[in-house]
């Protein structure tokens, strides 16, 4: 038997068996610890910020400065901002990566595939045709060939300069 570690995974796991603490205790409204370093652009109603744990490179989400577990618990000012940066998050994720497509998705509730319970995030992951390898399939692994620092590396300043030619969020 083959074993691949991913020790950076312990936190995760542990984190994930106890129950969400509220506001205080959400990763999205006090980033800290490897989360702190992954935020790419933040602006007045949302930022974005890189999964810590991706499924492919470049995997990101825009989220809401506010804890607000729902679209239906947005203000229209906050809807229009998470439309305006998961626009811009595509063209930066296109001219980051040049990837064969983009899954976006929201995920409402443990049943719907959410890790972070009650704040609201929108997904993108870039896509690539053939990028589900064999890992994935007999392995149950992901192989990833870039450290999230070189993607934060790679997308920042591309969010800078798309944010900057944008009116987006009061930038």
């Amino acid at each position: 038997m083959h074993h691949l570690w991913s020790p950076w995974r312990l936190a995760y796991v542990t984190r994930a068996a106890h129950a969400d603490d509220g506001i205080n205790g959400c990763i999205f409204c006090n980033p800290r610890g490897p989360n702190a370093d992954l935020v790419l652009i933040r602006g007045h109603l949302c930022y974005v910020i890189l999964n810590l744990y991706p499924y492919n490179n470049g995997h990101l989400m825009v989220v809401p400065n506010r804890h607000v577990p729902s679209f239906a618990e947005t203000t229209p000012e906050e809807r229009m901002a998470l439309i305006e940066w998961t626009r811009i998050a595509e063209m930066a994720l296109n001219q980051g990566y040049q990837p064969h497509g983009i899954n976006a998705g929201v995920n409402l509730g443990r049943p719907a595939g959410a890790g972070v319970l009650d704040h609201l995030h929108v997904h993108l992951v870039p896509r690539w045709n053939g990028d589900t390898s064999f890992m994935g399939v007999v392995g149950d692994t992901r192989v990833l060939p870039e450290d999230l620092s070189q993607t934060a590396g790679r997308l920042r300043p591309i969010f800078e300069r798309l944010a900057q030619g944008e009116q987006v969020d009061g930038l």
